[in-house]
C-alpha cells in the first residue's frame, strides 16, 4: 500500500510540475518574446535602404526578428541569398545557390 502512495505522489508531482511549466510560458511577458511570424521590433528603424548588388533581382523575403533573408536573381539567372541587418542595413552573409 506504502508503494501505491508513493507512486502516486510521485505521478501527482510531474503533473504538478507539467502544468507550472505551461502556466509559466503563458504568462511570459508578451514584450519580451518575438512573436511568431518575425515582426520588427520597436527598436528597429521602419525606414531604411537595402542596396542590392547591381544586376541583381529580388525574388523573395524571409524576416527573423531584426534580420532579413532576401532571394536575388542574378544577371547569370543563379540565385543568390542574401542575409541583411535590418537596424543597420548591413550584410551579414552572402551566399550563391549552386546545383549539384
Amino acid at each position: 500500500m506504502r508503494l501505491l502512495f508513493v507512486s502516486g505522489g510521485i505521478m501527482m508531482a510531474g503533473l504538478i510540475a507539467v502544468f507550472a511549466a505551461i502556466v509559466y510560458k503563458v504568462s511570459e511577458d508578451g514584450a519580451a518574446r518575438q512573436p511568431a511570424g518575425g515582426v520588427l521590433s520597436a527598436d528597429v528603424p521602419a525606414a531604411g535602404e537595402i542596396a542590392l548588388p547591381p544586376g541583381h533581382r529580388l525574388t523573395g523575403t524571409a524576416l527573423d526578428g531584426d534580420r532579413a533573408l532576401l532571394s536575388l536573381v542574378g544577371p547569370d539567372g543563379g540565385t543568390v541569398l542574401l542575409l541583411v541587418d535590418l537596424a543597420t542595413g548591413a550584410e551579414l552573409a552572402r551566399r550563391r545557390l549552386e546545383e549539384e
